[in-house]
């Protein structure tokens, strides 16, 4: 998979729904980045690190299951400079996750929690929202890309936006978890 650089925030405090410079360009939202890459951009403080913690532990229990084919997309406050467009932490990091399930695909109960959007919520941090790709017919796996695409390209005050797209394979998860905890360990330094 080809990725970008995250792009930083604009003057608004969003990531650009385009590039400014080439607006008509084909690297424009969501942007496809590498999941280290999300990582060391926005682990800019312990509340965002412990978000991350909790996606990368998600990523882990939709990994668990078998469930590794797809991607994610990322928004919400937390995609957004939060703590000065709003003077407050983001709370927790909105994914929507587009997934192939696999034919063997047997997960036990506990396994199952990782699908309940309350219990990931509350677990994980993560708003998460699952799309099974191989449940729709095109039309309709369409029309749900572009329901989250409408939902997503905009704040509440209807000022556009940019998000992010990361591949659910697992090949970069633990070397992330690895970086988290290199850099609260040299947090904890005195």
């Amino acid at each position: 998979m080809t990725t970008v650089a995250v792009p930083e925030w604009n003057t608004l405090g969003l990531l650009p729904p385009i590039d400014p410079a080439a607006p008509a360009s084909q690297e424009r939202s969501p942007y496809r980045v590498a999941l280290p890459d999300v990582v060391a951009r926005f682990a800019t403080s312990p509340e965002r690190r412990q978000i991350l913690r909790g996606w990368l532990n998600f990523r882990a229990a939709l990994h668990g299951m078998g469930i590794v084919e797809g991607f994610q997309w990322l928004d919400g406050s937390f995609m957004e400079q939060v703590e000065v467009l709003e003077r407050r932490t983001p709370r927790d990091i909105d994914v929507v996750s587009f997934v192939r399930v696999p034919a063997t695909f047997n997960p036990t109960p506990e396994q199952l929690t990782a699908l309940d959007h309350d219990h990931v919520k509350q677990t994980f941090l993560v708003d998460s929202y699952l799309v099974e790709m191989d449940q729709l017919e095109r039309p309709n796996l369409i029309r749900k890309a572009a329901y989250w695409y409408s939902m997503w390209s905009h704040r509440r005050n209807q000022a556009w936006k940019g998000y992010l797209e990361v591949d659910l394979e697992p090949a970069f998860d633990q070397q992330a978890l690895d970086w988290l905890d290199q850099q609260e360990a040299q947090e904890a330094q005195p």
